[in-house]
Parts: structure tokens; sequence; C-alpha cells
């Protein structure tokens, strides 16, 4: 747990930009969320790959 708290604590605020960047102002949804994990060979040792998928919730203005 803590090496993903400590991915999004370094990363978070990167990948919400580029989020942004890329979509425009919103949020992932972590309602409709799926998840992928796979192995990578490597040379220098296995890897590890996960992919988070939600749905781009635009944010909303009243």
């Amino acid at each position: 747990m803590y090496r993903f708290y400590e991915v999004i604590n370094i990363y978070g605020g990167t990948m919400k930009e580029l989020v942004h960047e890329e979509f425009g102002d919103g949020i992932m949804s972590a309602i409709d969320f799926s998840m992928d994990i796979q192995r990578e060979a490597d040379p220098k040792g296995d890897r590890v790959k996960i992919v988070l998928s939600g749905k781009f919730l635009p944010y909303k203005s009243y």
C-alpha cells in the first residue's frame, strides 16, 4: 500500500494536470471504473503494469 500512496503523492498532481490538459476540467470516475494488472518481462527484472480506466466527468457549473 505504501508504494501506491507514494506514487500518488509524487505524481498525483502531474496526472491531474495531464488529464485536464487532455480532457478539460473534470475528474475520473471511480464508479464506472476498471483496472488491469499485467506482468511485463524486462531483462533487469519483471515489471508491474497497472492500467486504471475511469469515465471522465467534466465539472458542471450551476
